[in-house]
């Protein structure tokens, strides 16, 4: 049986400077306690402050396809849902034509959560933008759609 040597400090460093994979991780996280914290004082995180923007439509969207549009499985959005219809924020309901499938509303109160969080948003969104030096954000944000 033959053994598998170990990898070397070099290939490490490698790894940490070149995989996009891992830089976007990182950023991902930063961005996201960024965010965070900025929503804070409205009792949200920024999961929250996504899925409910991803509701804010005129019709009642299918879980199944806010799953698809945040790239979530079915059980991670239930979780993320729960929170959410607990502070009444937003509302599961059963679908008219077809009582398997399940429907998501984002309520009044979800609603005014959602118009306070706005200028937080851009405020924050802003300064974001102004770190993206290395490339032009518009640009930058269509490479990670094309990723996703």
């Amino acid at each position: 049986m033959s053994k598998t040597p170990p990898v070397d400090l070099a290939t490490t460093l490698h790894v940490r400077d070149n995989c996009l994979c891992f830089a976007v991780r990182r950023a991902a996280r930063s961005l996201s306690r960024r965010f965070d914290d900025a929503f804070r004082p409205l009792g949200i995180t920024n999961g929250q402050f996504s899925l409910m923007m991803s509701l804010n439509r005129p019709d009642s969207p299918k879980m199944s396809d806010i799953a698809d549009f945040l790239a979530m499985d079915r059980t991670t959005l239930t979780a993320a849902l729960k929170p959410l219809e607990k502070g009444g924020l937003v509302a599961v309901r059963a679908d008219d034509k077809d009582r398997r499938n399940r429907r998501l509303l984002l309520t009044d109160s979800g609603r005014e959560v959602l118009a306070r969080a706005m200028p937080i948003w851009r405020d924050t969104h802003a300064e974001v933008d102004r770190l993206v030096t290395a490339s032009e954000p518009t640009g930058f944000r269509a490479d990670l759609k094309a990723l996703a």
